[in-house]
């Protein structure tokens, strides 16, 4: 990432730091399909202990973690009950469908990034050999969609207990769970406490270059082992990954509230510019959301073309609707230089 270059469009872009790249070219590595690498055990071990979960696995994306969760939840014909801005139904290639025959059943998201208690127990089925068999609730925490909104500890439990007295699995899809632990003043592991297992992604805020770690139960991560494998995720010396994840559970995660002190200046700049629309609400975390007013003669698309070549880089959201990320690699000269660039841009308009 070039210094002179502000790459907004995902926390995703985020490069190894120094010290990650350091232990990655001194990892201690050896064939993790055998179980033989001991850095990926190491990493699992201090994930699973992290989450408060008996067992870990390292697989290569959060989009694997998940959709070796559901598979390892849920047979083929079975149903998952997931947010409709969820990242599971919205944004895995309809993966748990594809490959798992797993059928979602959506719930509508609210602004906040919840389920409605009542709509999941609502969607809950009974037992009937003409519908498919409720086994697992999904929930995303942070919400991308919802504004990066973290989920609270009580309404997980409530989640939790509403869906463990039926019968059905709780998996969290905490791709930047700790962002939300964060953002909420909460140990990572109050968060998840409740869940029957939860992904989490080494690649973003965390800034290490790949993986995810999939939690939960020793039976459990045995049995999505199998399904990594399945899948093709089985690696060899994949040390050299679970070097830079370490440093990354080690170094990075209390570091991530500077990315959401810049991301409520990034919003208060943006809010000054006449042409965007803000929510009136606190960006939560390390996500602000702009939309355009109807009066601006320019589509999102347009605008980001133009922050561009003003060497800033946004994720699109919608027609009229961008996504900014704040992570390790955009510091307070980036921030000031975006709302610069953006106030250039509608100036222009």
């Amino acid at each position: 990432m070039t210094a002179d270059i502000i790459d907004l469009r995902s926390d995703t872009v985020t490069l190894p730091t120094p010290a990650m790249r350091e232990a990655m070219a001194h990892a201690e590595v050896g064939d993790d399909v055998y179980g033989e690498d001991p850095s990926i055990n190491l990493l699992q071990k201090l994930a699973a202990e992290m989450m408060g979960k008996e067992a870990g696995l390292f697989v290569p994306s959060g989009t694997m973690g998940n959709l070796a969760a559901v598979l390892a939840h849920c047979g083929r014909g079975d149903e998952a009950i997931m947010g409709n801005f969820g990242h599971t139904f919205l944004f895995e290639g309809g993966g748990v469908s594809a490959l798992g025959g797993v059928m979602p059943h959506t719930l509508p998201n609210q602004p906040d990034g919840t389920l409605v208690l009542e709509d999941i127990r609502s969607a809950i089925r009974g037992d009937d050999p003409h519908c498919p068999i409720s086994r697992l609730v999904i929930l995303e925490n942070t919400h991308n969609r919802c504004g990066g909104v973290p989920l609270s500890v009580e309404y997980t439990q409530k989640v939790a207990g509403l869906v463990h007295s039926q019968g059905l699995k709780l998996h969290i899809d905490g791709a930047r769970i700790f962002n939300a632990a964060v953002a909420l003043g909460v140990p990572v592991i109050e968060l998840v406490e409740p869940a029957d297992s939860v992904t989490f992604c080494l690649s973003k805020g965390l800034s290490a270059p790949v993986g995810s770690v999939l939690c939960g139960s020793a039976e459990f991560i045995h049995q999505a082992h199998r399904i990594r494998k399945q899948l093709g995720g089985g690696m060899r010396q994949a040390g050299v990954l679970a070097a830079a994840g370490i440093v990354a559970l080690q170094t990075m995660v209390d570091r991530l509230a500077e990315d959401h002190t810049r991301a409520r200046r990034l919003a208060d700049g943006l809010r000054t510019i006449p042409g965007l629309i803000l929510d009136p609400a606190i960006p939560a975390s390390n996500m602000v959301f702009v939309n355009l007013s109807d009066q601006v003669p320019l589509t999102a698309p347009d605008v980001a073309a133009k922050l561009k070549l003003l060497g800033v880089k946004v994720g699109g959201a919608g027609k009229r609707r961008f996504r900014l990320v704040t992570h390790y690699w955009v510091d307070d000269a980036g921030i000031e230089k975006t709302i610069t660039s953006f106030r250039t841009v509608m100036q222009a308009a």
